[in-house]
């Protein structure tokens, strides 16, 4: 798959999963993984970034396996930037699904 496609998506698939639960970094790319081929290097970058434009905010918490985790808790304004995503997704589909299904009557 195309990189530059998939860094796209992987933003709104982690503030997906960030709407439904906070998660440690490692968990998102196991969870991510089962669907997409990704590394811990793609996620982190990622993450990074999304606490700097204040749509994640971190905290740790105590792990039984081993140091405390950083978890990603999604704010207020990921929240928005979530959904504005999930719009900008729900065109690129009905655009594409058009254009590769020959669907050209609108």
């Amino acid at each position: 798959m195309n990189i530059q496609f998939k860094k796209g998506v992987l933003e709104l698939c982690v503030l997906s999963l960030l709407m439904r639960q906070d998660f440690y970094g490692y968990e998102l790319v196991e969870y991510i993984s089962k669907y997409i081929n990704i590394s811990e290097g793609t996620i982190y970058p990622l993450l990074r970034r999304f606490r700097n434009e204040g749509y994640v905010t971190t905290y740790l918490q105590e792990s039984q396996e081993g140091p405390p985790r950083k978890y990603y808790k999604i704010t207020e304004e990921g929240q928005k930037t979530y959904k504005e995503l999930m719009e900008e997704w729900e065109d690129f589909i009905v655009g594409v699904n058009k254009i590769i299904r020959g669907d050209f009557n609108e």
